[in-house]
């Protein structure tokens, strides 16, 4: 009997050991290097940029109601980051990030799905970031084909993290949905993407929620990866290759991206950044190249298809780690992930994204 008893009370210890942990999952950080975690130092972070950074006054006054963010270390990219960070106010941030190679490695290569996560909470520098409802919302309505969960898979990416400490500074009490995109063909995407844009709107409706004031997206990307390292130097070694890429990057984005983002740059977007859609192209290497097609097609679905809204696109900085180089911050526990030459660099760039025309009515 005492054995039976001891075996009992034994169970209740370790269940509700094993709820309290539940209760208290929180997301750790994947990249400690290139990111800033530490509250104080963020603080003196952005202090630097605001007095390093050109004035903010040339962009758009317009509400933003989302944008494409680097995520690349901040000693290198903090001065692009910045444009766009010191404009966001909102509560609540849908982030849609890459699925880099080392989750793919360690997933078997997931396809054809966005990927969710179930942690209660996520790392930050001032505190722990709370979930929106919404994410779960988008389990419960979403076909259980589109998407799976991976908490695994969320731990080791590190695309959607690194806006959170940006997010976090202006906003202590926001909450983000975050969502990693696969590589899927183009109609499965668009299917997907319709699918959940009506589920994001119906969050935003039952809510009350206003696009721009208490919601917002954002789409986690860098540009072209070039370099040996990650074989890919069509054009080159030397200056004149990294001006021709650099250079390919920013039509790219003057083309697509720039001014009204119509379904038909979004689609175009697949021909200039997918490998295989156009034999023979020469591609750069974007990583966010499925997150930036789909997140552009979701934010196009929740205001154009439902409410007879476009986006436009305003670019607020364009740069890579050759040319920006490494910024004269000291005293911090940051630190570079990779480095910097004309045999490997990486481009990125922000870019805001706003309501086309007429601002949004009282309906949102």
């Amino acid at each position: 009997m005492k054995y039976i008893g001891l075996q009992f009370i034994l169970y209740i210890i370790l269940n509700s050991l094993s709820c309290t942990l539940h209760s208290q999952s929180i997301r750790p950080v994947r990249d400690d290097v290139g990111f800033c975690w530490n509250a104080e130092e963020m603080n003196s972070f952005m202090k630097y940029l605001s007095g390093e950074t050109e004035a903010l006054t040339e962009f758009s006054s317009n509400k933003l109601i989302g944008g494409i963010s680097v995520h690349d270390d901040y000693l290198y990219a903090g001065k692009i980051y910045y444009p766009l960070f010191n404009k966001i106010r909102t509560k609540e941030v849908v982030i849609f990030g890459v699925t880099h190679g080392t989750v793919r490695k360690e997933l078997n290569d997931p396809k054809n799905v966005l990927i969710l996560d179930e942690y209660d909470k996520w790392k930050g520098p001032y505190s722990e970031v709370e979930i929106s409802p919404l994410r779960e919302l988008i389990k419960e309505k979403l076909a259980k084909e589109f998407y799976i969960i991976s908490n695994k898979a969320h731990s080791i990416e590190h695309s959607i993290e690194a806006l959170i400490p940006f997010l976090q500074y202006y906003n202590r009490e926001m909450k983000i949905t975050p969502i990693m995109v696969t590589q899927m063909p183009l109609k499965k995407m668009e299917d997907v993407s319709n699918k959940l844009g009506r589920i994001i709107l119906e969050y935003i409706n039952e809510n009350k929620l206003e696009v721009g004031k208490d919601i917002l997206f954002l789409i986690s990307n860098d540009a072209n990866h070039y370099g040996e390292d990650f074989n890919n130097s069509p054009y080159g070694l030397d200056a004149n290759a990294h001006k021709i890429a650099t250079d390919n990057d920013k039509r790219i984005i003057e083309e697509n991206l720039i001014t009204e983002i119509s379904n038909e740059k979004i689609v175009n977007l697949t021909k200039e950044l997918w490998p295989g859609v156009v034999e023979n192209k020469t591609i750069p290497i974007w990583c966010g190249r499925y997150p930036v097609v789909f997140g552009l097609m979701t934010i196009q679905n929740i205001l154009s298809e439902f409410y007879g809204k476009d986006i436009k696109g305003e670019l607020y900085k364009y740069s890579d780690t050759f040319t920006e180089k490494v910024l004269p911050v000291i005293n911090t526990g940051m630190g570079l992930t990779a480095p910097f030459s004309y045999r490997h660099w990486c481009g990125w760039f922000t870019l805001g994204l706003y309501i086309n025309g007429n601002q949004l009515n009282n309906k949102f």
